[in-house]
């Protein structure tokens, strides 16, 4: 694996840095964004937005998924991503039937990532059941297979028909040991391994899901995926929010990664990760924009270390602008499976925006990671197609025509 360097530069009027990578996206709740900040319950939680989100799984058909997708990732191109993890589990048509094609779904997100010309690992997500001693709920019937073979013949079929595209790659995730049982997240691990694909999850994201873990297995989250021999240098724990001091070490040792996605974490009041432990015990960080409800790639990035420093009172606590620049680019690729690929995608921000404007070059990646914003961005251009050109998509019209349509027919404008 080439560990060359991520650099920042300046070219000219412009300042050149390489392509970002968001390693964990739900495109589908783009939709969401505005619509989820006002109060429904006596005390809003993450739960009570998970219920706002299954009210719009519901009504998703192939061309709404599309849409939505599209707008998403077109976004996330004029913020200076080039690449995108979509942590895919909306798989089947209303009340679970499965398509004709069971593939559609996954397809409606794949071609919406090329039509917007980024790079796209599509993540296979396995949701099997509620939660211990729980009934599905409607919209979760559509995430849900009966079993563990049908979810790795999809990821046989996905891997097949993507061989020859390199834009495109499969990985493998469990929804989370609430929605996937202990046995079956070990069999789709030992797949994963096996296929040599990154396996992600949902890790310890929230109390309650401790509570229920411990409640079901007298373990915690992560301390479950060590002693089942789970954690390696291909496994992806999102959030990774509510860890006690065994399980940092364990992610350490294992060298895993750690997807932070902290504008979502902070709009569902998840809390804040020990995120310098995490990193001074040997994992490695990237992020995810998650459920989108902001487009900001760049804030994405420095919320690793600020908001570190809000929970240490501290300053310079986890990661320093060049350690931020790797996270954002060579591990974010390096955790959907794309690695190298970095290299090969590139930024153009504008030298004279206001938020990084007349700073010394010396200082560049600093004004970058902790000052630039989607306003900055002149062009992006991946594996030599420039998708973004002076600051707008050259395809955001018919992007937005067709993302108005799709909120106009699910009743949201």
């Amino acid at each position: 694996m080439n560990q060359s360097t991520p650099k920042v530069y300046r070219q000219d009027n412009r300042v050149v840095i390489p392509g970002l990578a968001t390693a964990h996206s739900h495109a589908f709740q783009r939709a969401l964004r505005g619509r989820t900040q006002r109060r429904t319950t006596q005390a809003g939680s993450f739960w009570s937005w998970r219920g706002l989100m299954y009210n719009l799984a519901e009504k998703l058909d192939p061309d709404d998924i599309f849409h939505i997708s599209r707008f998403a990732f077109v976004e996330l191109a004029m913020s200076g991503v080039t690449a995108v993890g979509e942590f895919h589990y909306v798989h089947h048509g209303p009340g679970g039937v499965p398509y004709a094609d069971r593939l559609i779904l996954a397809e409606a997100v794949i071609r919406a990532a090329k039509k917007a010309g980024l790079r796209i690992t599509l993540i296979r997500t396995a949701y099997l059941r509620a939660g211990h001693r729980k009934q599905l709920e409607l919209a979760q019937q559509r995430f849900s297979d009966p079993m563990v073979e049908n979810i790795l013949q999809d990821v046989e079929a996905l891997t097949q028909r993507y061989a020859d595209d390199e834009q495109i790659q499969i990985a493998l995730a469990a929804h989370s040991i609430r929605a996937v049982p202990r046995q079956y997240v070990q069999e789709l691990a030992k797949f994963a391994r096996q296929q040599s694909l990154m396996f992600h999850m949902h890790v310890a994201e929230q109390q309650g899901e401790i509570e229920e873990c411990l409640a079901e297995y007298g373990l915690r989250p992560v301390a479950l995926l060590a002693e089942d021999g789970i954690l390696d240098q291909n496994f992806v724990a999102i959030h990774a929010t509510h860890l006690d001091d065994s399980e940092i070490k364990a992610l350490g040792d294992a060298e895993a990664f750690i997807c932070l996605c902290r504008t979502t974490e902070r709009d569902l009041g998840d809390g804040l990760p020990e995120v310098a432990r995490l990193v001074k015990a040997g994992a490695k960080l990237c992020v995810g924009v998650d459920s989108h409800a902001s487009g900001d790639a760049f804030e994405e990035i420095r919320a690793v270390e600020l908001d570190d420093r809000s929970r240490t009172e501290a300053r310079h606590v986890a990661a320093e602008a060049p350690e931020l620049l790797r996270v954002a680019t060579q591990y974010g690729y390096q955790a959907i499976g794309m690695l190298d690929a970095w290299q090969n995608d590139m930024v153009y921000l504008k030298a004279t925006d206001p938020s990084i404007a007349l700073v010394e070059d010396n200082l560049l990646t600093d004004a970058v990671v902790f000052g630039a914003t989607p306003r900055a961005v002149d062009e992006v251009v991946v594996d030599g197609q420039t998708i973004v050109k002076d600051g707008l998509h050259v395809r955001y019209d018919e992007a937005y025509r067709g993302y108005e349509m799709t909120l106009h027919k699910l009743g949201l404008l």
